[in-house]
């Protein structure tokens, strides 16, 4: 099995997937309506944990988000502690919501 670390949209399952070559390693559960993505759940599989999978996989989704021009909610409270890690990542939450989420 390969190494390589890959993360793919999968919008019929409506998450996101990391996977370890062949493997799925993860996913970030999501719910889209125009201009908006809401995270709602976030898991590793207990095999890959402590790699930082996780964490690639949602800087990942949240680059994605920004290029996209994309605002994000992040009821899972991986992603929201992610975000609450990383600020850059602060300006995908509209500022209306912001406080709901601690941001």
């Amino acid at each position: 099995m390969s190494d390589t670390v890959t993360v793919i949209d999968n919008p019929g399952a409506e998450r996101y997937e990391v996977h370890v070559g062949d493997a799925l390693a993860g996913v970030a559960q999501y719910r889209r309506r125009p201009g908006l993505i809401a995270f709602i759940h976030t898991e590793i599989d207990t095999r890959f944990e402590g790699q930082g999978l996780g964490s690639r996989l949602i800087a990942g989704v949240l680059d994605e988000a920004r290029a996209a021009g994309v605002a994000v909610l992040p009821f899972c409270p991986f992603v929201n502690g992610f975000i609450e890690r990383h600020p850059e990542y602060g300006s995908l939450v509209p500022e209306e919501f912001r406080s709901e989420f601690g941001l």
